[in-house]
């Protein structure tokens, strides 16, 4: 295949990223999809001449090779889903690392090029939260939504996609619509002024170390997670106990920004004997005036070389 071709195909990647990221929860397992999508398009270009659109093509069999995905895994969970809250002193019990949703970084599957309306709309449909949701709805009513809402297919081809019929595609969509709409909240838009100034007094105060600072920051409800584990919190309260408590361990961190699932996130290093070491991926889920959710992501040797980042920090 000539270098041409190659390199259109590629112009796609990010697109097939945040599909088969949609689709499956896992950055992890989305970039093994594109993989395999793109082998697939690579291996069968010579039947593509009689498609409409490159795009289409490509979304199909990303489709595909995630609904085989999905027929041997499980369900993918945040901790705040999958069981009651707990209190500070509860046993930290891990999970594997397959049960979670993963956080997946911007810049892979967000297009440098788009214009602001549409990044905006490409941020809404990549929050944890809507990702989440999308979990709770069978494979198939999945890459319905997804194909006809998010990737802007008509009916006809989510069918033809699927091997379904039109009539089975708009039933499957008002089924899923109907259970997006009980599991998702509402979809932030871009960040304004205020959002921006709670973010940096959230770092301020993380660097601080500065507790009752950072949990004033919390939405009253507000959650803390820390996946693999299963243990999640609720409230100033409880989150400033742990805080103070096992999380005390975490003074003198370095945050380093990036972005994840649309929403700022953090590289969060730990001072330990001198040395600043991977320690989590920290995603925030901002509401109008405070912070609704902090979650910690401790997989570091998964995520870190997927943000970008070191495992350990030079010496300053």
């Amino acid at each position: 295949m000539d270098g041409a071709v190659e390199r259109e195909l590629e112009t796609h990647r990010p697109a097939l990223a945040g599909h088969c990221y949609r689709m499956l929860g896992s950055v992890t397992e989305a970039d093994d999809a594109v993989q395999e999508t793109m082998l697939r398009a690579w291996k069968g270009i010579d039947r593509f001449r009689a498609q409409s659109s490159l795009s289409t093509w490509l979304h199909r069999i990303a489709t595909n090779v995630c609904l085989d995905s999905l027929k041997h895994g499980s369900r993918r969970e945040l901790p705040t889903l999958d069981g009651p809250c707990g209190a500070p002193g509860d046993e930290l019990v891990a999970r594997p690392g397959t049960h979670w949703i993963e956080p997946m970084p911007d810049a892979l599957c967000l297009s440098p090029i788009a214009e602001a309306e549409h990044l905006v709309e490409q941020r809404q449909h990549l929050t944890l939260a809507f990702v989440a949701a999308l979990q709770h709805l069978p494979p198939r009513q999945r890459a319905s939504l997804l194909l006809k809402d998010v990737v802007g297919f008509s009916t006809a081809e989510v069918a033809n996609t699927l091997e379904l019929t039109p009539a089975a595609v708009n039933s499957a969509l008002q089924r899923a619509r109907s259970t997006m709409s009980e599991r998702q909240p509402a979809s932030p838009r871009a960040l304004n002024d205020a959002q921006r100034d709670l973010v940096r007094r959230y770092v301020d105060a993380f660097h601080h170390f500065d507790i009752d600072r950072l949990v004033s920051l919390l939405h009253e409800d507000g959650t803390m997670s820390m996946p693999p584990f299963a243990l999640w919190l609720r409230g100033r309260v409880h989150v400033a106990g742990f805080l103070l408590g096992p999380g005390a361990a975490c003074k003198d961190s370095r945050l380093l920004p990036t972005e994840a699932n649309g929403t700022p996130a953090f590289a969060h290093y730990k001072k330990t004997d001198g040395v600043y070491r991977a320690w989590s991926l920290i995603t925030l889920d901002l509401g109008p005036d405070s912070i609704r959710s902090i979650i910690h992501f401790l997989d570091v040797e998964t995520l870190f070389p997927r943000f970008g980042f070191d495992l350990e920090l030079p010496p300053p």
